[in-house]
């Protein structure tokens, strides 16, 4: 399959285009990119750095990826930003490779949404098919799971973990982790329940969100320490999902988003 390349590109020496690859006109493309197949690069975008893409992405105009991180101890170093398959990046949005003091790679699963104007910062990761929706600001070293919605104008600290199948709402600033499968909003940011539409749509059973109902009313609603609610937490007996949650509660580093309350 021929590569299409726009005659005002810009493709520069040792840039790699894999088979059905389409380049539109004043499009950039640096000497370290490396791009797999049926990848389309819209009129106008920039793609610099060691960027590797999978296959099947498309790159809307005026998306600046793979360009130095907004990070003032970034000397230079080869970081890299590394993209799945299938992710649509849509106008203006920003994603920044990694830095030597985060690990030296950012990274971005498949299936992935970013709409206009969203931004990715140094050394994150984001998982498979989440959508970040238009002006959302993710910071440096922030880790997103599966399956999240992070709504419009929606701004991530840095060092956050948001687990899949959570939806943060629009507006919201989210300083703190925010376990699998709840809803978080505000500023700043609190649980306030299950993401029970996300959930049924993923295809969870109705027995597995009643489940992390249970669970969710026990560790944050109910009376008593968390720490002794996670102590005597049973994952034998328990569905993949409550499992996946009390594992994220246990490791967070940051802390748990507060709880939203009646008469918040």
């Amino acid at each position: 399959m021929a590569v299409t390349i726009h005659p005002t590109a810009i493709i520069e020496q040792g840039a790699e285009l894999g088979d059905g690859c389409i380049i539109g006109a004043y499009a950039v493309i640096g000497p370290h990119v490396k791009l797999g197949k049926n990848n389309t690069v819209q009129h106008h975008a920039v793609i610099e750095g060691h960027t590797t893409f999978g296959d099947d992405n498309t790159v809307f105009s005026f998306a600046a990826i793979g360009t130095q991180p907004q990070d003032l101890k970034y000397k230079g170093e080869p970081s890299e930003l590394l993209v799945g398959n299938r992710n649509f990046i849509r106008e203006y949005v920003t994603l920044q490779p990694g830095t030597e003091g985060g690990g030296m790679v950012s990274s971005v699963g498949d299936g992935n949404l970013f709409m206009v104007s969203s931004h990715l910062g140094h050394d994150s990761k984001v998982g498979n098919e989440n959508v970040i929706a238009n002006g959302v600001a993710i910071a440096g070293h922030v880790r997103i799971e599966n399956r999240v919605t992070l709504g419009g104008l929606s701004a991530v600290h840095q060092f956050v973990t948001i687990g899949s199948y959570a939806m943060i709402a629009g507006g919201s600033m989210v300083t703190q982790d925010i376990p699998p499968g709840v809803i978080a909003q505000g500023d700043r940011a609190r649980l306030a329940g299950i993401n029970v539409i996300g959930l049924q749509r993923a295809g969870f059973s109705e027995d597995d969100i009643r489940e992390l109902k249970k669970l969710y009313r026990s560790l944050f609603l109910a009376d008593g320490a968390i720490g002794e609610k996670l102590a005597a937490f049973d994952v034998n007996s328990a569905c993949k999902l409550c499992v996946d949650f009390i594992e994220l509660v246990k490791g967070s580093s940051r802390g748990i988003a507060a709880t939203r309350k009646s008469g918040d």
